[in-house]
């Protein structure tokens, strides 16, 4: 019999984690005697009441873990915070907003028995999702994927299966705080497949994912995984410097033929002003990767842990 533990960050989703539950269950009662399943909830510090009932599941199910963290730390980290607590054979990471299909779980279990390490799920939309919504993630995907070293696939999502030795890598090796699993699972490498899916409507709450915190995301996918950033403000910063000198010769030829330079202090104040606003532009880029360098070499441990239900003593 192999093991199975599946990953779910929680916030805030008391009004449908009990539905979610039991349809993972379900699921998981499904692939017995083949493999034997253990759910574990990763609590990001909430509002609600996600934890009182989180509690009374894994009172009444023996197979459900609950680690709560002490404040929230963000969907990657929980995510990374599940890993860390797994010894399972397999490892299936999804949301529990049952946007991510359970029953989609042993498609995943029957690539990974084929010999894949990595079997991640590429989403397709439904016309529920906002139209700027779908545009913007299409759109970071293409940047990513046109200027990033590592290819982020078009529609993945977080809901991916994951197998022992690819865990131990994250478990061991990559402990880096500005964690973008969606790229750094595609840098490990190893044999990997994708499953589509068709995505679910909520089945309760709110998105977590409102647009700061999606800029926010794509800021982290941007800076952890392309150099772009850098040489576009090299590029912005020599072709200002091109044009200054092309505006100086402008200004050189008219007073040498008409004796003046009509509108030249208007035009200098413009180019004053271009060049200014293109140095505050990329200081912030530049001050991006530098916070990037300083977030790492603080140490901070990516995540605290505030109370361990069901786990073994």
């Amino acid at each position: 019999m192999s093991t199975l533990t599946v990953v779910c960050p929680v916030y805030n989703e008391e009004d449908v984690i009990a539905a979610f539950h039991s349809q993972l269950s379900a699921v998981l009662r499904g692939l017995l005697p083949r493999w034997q399943a253990t759910i574990l909830f990763v609590l990001d510090r909430g509002e609600d009441g996600t934890l009182e009932r989180l509690r009374a599941i894994a009172s009444a199910d023996p197979c459900v873990r609950v680690l709560a963290l002490s404040n929230r730390f963000g969907q990657q980290a929980a995510l990374l915070a599940g890993l860390d607590h797994c010894d399972s054979d397999a490892v299936v990471m999804m949301d529990a907003d049952l946007q991510h299909p359970p029953s989609l779980i042993p498609e995943l279990l029957a690539a990974h028995e084929r010999g894949f390490d990595v079997v991640y799920t590429v989403r397709e939309d439904i016309p529920d999702v906002p139209w700027l919504k779908r545009a913007s993630a299409r759109l970071f995907y293409r940047l990513l994927d046109r200027f990033s070293e590592t290819p982020v696939h078009q529609g993945s999502a977080d809901f991916r299966l994951l197998s022992r030795r690819v865990v131990e890598v994250f478990q061991r090796r990559i402990r880096e705080h500005g964690v973008f699993l969606r790229g750094l699972v595609n840098w490990v490498g190893f044999r990997s497949t994708a499953v589509p899916f068709r995505l679910a409507p909520r089945a309760g709450g709110r998105t977590k994912y409102p647009l700061r915190r999606m800029l926010d995301f794509a800021v982290d996918g941007v800076v952890s995984f392309s150099r772009a950033p850098l040489r576009a403000a090299l590029a912005a910063g020599a072709l200002v410097v091109l044009l200054d000198v092309l505006a100086a010769a402008v200004l050189l030829g008219r007073w040498l033929a008409r004796g003046h330079a009509p509108g030249a202090v208007a035009l200098l104040a413009l180019l004053v002003g271009l060049l200014c606003g293109l140095q505050l532009v990329f200081l912030g880029v530049l001050g991006e990767y530098l916070w990037r360098v300083v977030d790492e070499v603080k140490a901070r441990p990516r995540y605290l842990v505030d109370e361990r239900i069901n786990f073994p003593a």
